[in-house]
């Protein structure tokens, strides 16, 4: 439980239709596996063949993007009714090769605002086993955090 509340009483079909339309987070496998106010989940199933780079790792190119739009709903889920996010900023730091083919990454607010809300994100490598209830315990190796500043924009 985060302690958060959220300010649209319809935020989490908000945005759980807005991760619907992001074609991105289709192509590299990514799914939600948990919201709550102020935080997300996502599940990361992908190929190392499609999505790896020259070691066989998982790119981190795409861990990121997938930290990032944790992150990027973790705070839009905090934000009013008619709200979009953008991602101002983010910092990525890599603990360790992004080994396998699954992966879940948990986004957090960690300051929520009127404009920018602060967030951090984790990605665990899940060995096979590993992504049920086992992942919402914590399982999994970490191999990477962020930190990341969102903007509320309001659609014209």
């Amino acid at each position: 439980m985060t302690g958060f509340r959220p300010r649209d009483p319809g935020w989490e079909a908000r945005v759980a239709g807005s991760f619907a339309r992001q074609s991105a987070m289709r192509s590299i496998g990514a799914s939600i596996a948990r919201l709550e106010p102020g935080a997300v989940d996502l599940r990361l199933q992908t190929d190392p063949a499609a999505m790896g780079q020259q070691h066989g790792f998982i790119h981190a190119g795409v861990i990121t993007a997938a930290m990032d739009s944790a992150c990027g709903y973790a705070a839009l889920g905090l934000m009013e009714a008619g709200s979009e996010v953008l991602t101002v900023e983010f910092k990525a730091s890599f603990l360790a090769p992004a080994r396998g083919r699954r992966f879940l990454c948990r986004g957090r607010v960690l300051r929520p605002g009127r404009t920018l809300t602060f967030c951090t994100a984790e990605a665990l490598a899940l060995g096979e086993g590993q992504g049920g209830d086992d992942a919402a315990a914590g399982a999994g190796t970490p191999i990477a955090t962020m930190t990341a500043t969102m903007i509320r924009v309001v659609p014209r």
